[in-house]
């Protein structure tokens, strides 16, 4: 908090807000296995996440619409989600939650029928195409997918890539704003080369009372030491324990989750 936002200010008054910290994180809601384009297969994922200290994590593999990572269509995932209620009977004290990250098509509809939907724990949703649409089409487009009562958490949620693509053209304040109304989150995508939110998206949502997912979107076991960056970047938004989704127990996140 040196960005000269108000930090001076709130200081004098003794009102500095306590930062949420790396130990708060109970789990990690978008992470992917080797069934589309992840390296591990899911018990591996999982232990790893568990010997991270984690209470759970969310198994976000991708939708049929990102060919090029073999996406699940709902055979495949009905598939999954038996492997995932397999393995959820062995472990203790740790849970693999239902999920996909399933494609925002062009008109804002969704890459996955509701009936395969329903069946899970966390739809994350994600724009992957169709980057160059208008403002008011692109927005219109991420609005319609938050309005679906299935959808829990909106990925990266502008689509930058630092050094290689700029953001699509989205007005961030209607994004907000349908989270808020819809009961949605908004994720910080702890990659590096993502990060996205950036601090100034994630701030405004706090103020918005929109809470924030902090999450890896880890494809590798190496990949869960990013959430560092993440909680880097919240801490940047002014965000405490209380602003970000996955500092909640399991049970509490289960309630939140819900429509």
């Amino acid at each position: 908090m040196r960005e000269e936002r108000g930090e001076i200010v709130a200081a004098q008054a003794g009102k500095l807000p306590r930062l949420v910290k790396l130990s708060d994180m109970r789990g990690d809601l978008h992470v992917h296995s080797d069934w589309t384009d992840g390296t591990v297969p899911v018990a591996e994922m999982a232990a790893a996440a568990q010997a991270r200290g984690y209470e759970y994590i969310a198994l976000t593999d991708h939708s049929r619409r990102v060919a090029m990572t073999h996406g699940l269509d709902p055979a495949r995932l009905a598939r999954q989600i038996h492997e995932i209620d397999r393995l959820n009977e062995k472990f203790k004290n740790f849970t693999i939650l239902r999920g996909i990250e399933v494609d925002i098509l062009k008109d804002g509809s969704l890459d996955l029928p509701d009936s395969s939907l329903a069946k899970l724990d966390v739809v994350v949703a994600a724009v992957h195409s169709h980057f160059d649409l208008p403002r008011k089409a692109q927005t219109d487009r991420v609005v319609r997918a938050l309005e679906n009562r299935h959808v829990s958490i909106l990925a990266h949620p502008t689509g930058r890539l630092i050094g290689e693509r700029e953001p699509y053209d989205v007005d961030m304040d209607r994004v907000i704003s349908a989270a808020r109304e819809t009961d949605c989150y908004l994720e910080i995508n702890a990659q590096p080369d993502r990060l996205d939110l950036n601090d100034l998206h994630a701030h405004a949502a706090k103020l918005a009372s929109v809470k924030l997912a902090v999450s890896t979107d880890a494809h590798s076991i190496d990949a869960f030491q990013c959430m560092r960056f993440g909680i880097d970047q919240a801490r940047r938004a002014w965000l405490t324990a209380n602003d970000v989704l996955n500092t909640r127990p399991l049970t509490e996140l289960r309630k939140l989750l819900k429509r």
